[in-house]
């Protein structure tokens, strides 16, 4: 039995990969291991992203970086390291990450004389480069990405989902006025759910966290929500309007058109590897991942089975490879192992497309592809295709793949999103985990303590206008349409 709590120092040796719907964290980390996504490091709550993992955030990392680059932004590079006086400088960031703050109170046999804080997020050191960079409106907007690591000292711990350090991109963007800023938000909360959902095939929920969820420091904090198999919600990417509070923290100012001193008005705006634990956890299956094609590292792998001492089979899969690499992710499997071995550990990797080649196919002019988003056993998992019309077929079943894993997922979304008629369904169903609740809310934090300290759950983020006239929870007057669920 893996364990989320126990301290671990040894990856857990995983010998069969338990059914997802039998225990959903089980199977979770089962697959992240054996799958050779990560392995744990010898420091508590950490990991090891092994080159498959890797591979899985290079591909999040390119899709979101062609979108930010598109949009006008830059990639830049600031300290991990956050002196103590000037994180003190904004309060309610400090009041909000103090929990969760590491420092450095050491180097080598000095003791320093100021603690270093190692970056929770970089909102102090950023906007304390920005106002020495920032002089007049001229100089503004400024649209900066970077793409590190980060350390949050978690309690609990899980791979990809919580862990002391995680690598994610954090934009940080200042600006003339409220209104472009307020713009730069909502812009950047629809490049996440573009990539969320057209790229690793994960549906998702856009609107404003309420107040008690916000991000401290903000006036506004934007959120994408996925549900997972369990019914809890997970927040896969966030935007912040910060307002002018990091700018009066840290002095961001410049001379205005009409040669005033205004304060600037910044954002920023995150997303994760979690991302990739949103991808495992709605994607997968019984025998393992299942990775859209958009992001995985192995698009196609090409297995060749010899009879005998004849190269045919491994000769023309050669060949094949040589053919497909210019367009595809592709992968010759020549490892000396039984096919049916093979077969199961890239069903278990969740390559989208394997082509199985064969002596009796090759004698007739052709190859079998094998589809992973079907599951063994099912009507049109396998296609036989002549050998002329591989890569057409293979480009033609990709996309196919991609669109019904978004399908199947989004089928799921909108089969656990419900909205009840009364209060104690509210209830009932967030207690028992059932999905997504949408219902008329007042935006009140008391009422949200209330509705957390009563069935576990939150709201995940809010639209308006309130389709209802009084709060569902508390019978108040409703202000807003809420999301709610239990979360990770």
């Amino acid at each position: 039995m893996i364990k989320d709590d126990e301290p671990l120092e040894k990856t857990p040796f995983v010998k069969e990969i338990p059914r997802k719907a039998d225990d959903l964290s089980e199977w979770y980390q089962a697959v992240c291991y054996k799958a050779e996504l990560v392995s744990l490091a010898p420091v508590r709550g950490c990991i090891v992203l092994r080159p498959y993992g890797y591979g899985m955030w290079e591909r999040l990392q390119s899709a979101l970086d062609v979108r930010f680059k598109a949009t006008g932004h830059d990639n830049a590079y600031f300290p991990l390291l956050i002196p103590e006086s000037l994180l003190m400088r904004e309060a309610e960031h400090v009041e909000g990450f103090a929990p969760e703050v590491a420092w450095v109170t050491e180097g080598g046999t000095e003791k320093l004389t100021e603690r270093l804080a190692i970056r929770p997020t970089s909102e102090v050191i950023i906007g304390t480069m920005y106002a020495e960079w920032v002089q007049s409106y001229r100089d503004l907007p400024i649209l900066i990405n970077q793409w590190v690591n980060v350390l949050r000292w978690e309690k609990r711990t899980r791979p990809f989902l919580r862990t002391l350090e995680f690598l994610w991109q954090e934009g940080h963007t200042a600006h003339e006025t409220q209104v472009e800023a307020a713009a730069e938000a909502a812009r950047m909360l629809d490049v996440y759910a573009e990539v969320a959902e057209d790229v690793a095939g994960v549906p998702v929920y856009k609107g404003e966290k309420s107040k008690s969820e916000r991000f401290a420091g903000a006036d506004h904090t934007f959120s994408i929500e996925a549900l997972m198999p369990d019914g809890k919600a997970l927040q896969a990417g966030t935007t912040h309007e910060l307002g002018q509070n990091f700018a009066r923290a840290y002095d961001i100012t410049f001379a205005a058109r009409d040669q005033t001193q205004q304060h600037a008005w910044t954002t920023s705006f995150g997303m994760s590897w979690r991302m990739l634990g949103a991808l495992i956890m709605v994607h997968g299956d019984d025998q393992g991942l299942r990775i859209p094609p958009k992001m995985a590292p192995i698009e196609v792998v090409i297995v060749p089975i010899a009879r005998g001492d004849s190269t045919m089979a491994s000769d023309f899969a050669k060949e094949l490879l040589a053919q497909l690499k210019g367009e595809f992710r592709v992968k010759l499997d020549d490892r000396d192992l039984r096919p049916g071995n093979k077969f199961a550990d890239w069903d278990l990797r969740g390559v989208p497309l394997r082509v199985v080649v064969g002596e009796r196919d090759l004698a007739e002019g052709k190859v079998t592809l094998v589809r992973r988003d079907f599951a063994p056993k099912t009507a049109g998992r396998e296609t036989p295709v002549a050998v002329a019309d591989v890569a057409a077929t293979i480009r033609e079943l990709l996309v196919a793949i991609q669109d019904n894993l978004y399908a199947q997922a989004l089928t799921f979304l909108r089969e656990h999103t419900f909205v009840p008629a009364t209060h104690d369904e509210f209830i009932a169903k967030a207690k028992s985990r059932a999905g997504m609740l949408d219902i008329p809310w007042c935006d009140r934090p008391e009422c949200e303590a209330a509705i957390k300290e009563q069935t576990s759950a939150t709201t995940r983020n809010l639209r308006t206008p309130a389709l209802g006239p009084t709060c569902l929870a508390c019978g108040e007057p409703a202000r807003v349409q809420a999301y709610v669920a239990q979360s990770y």
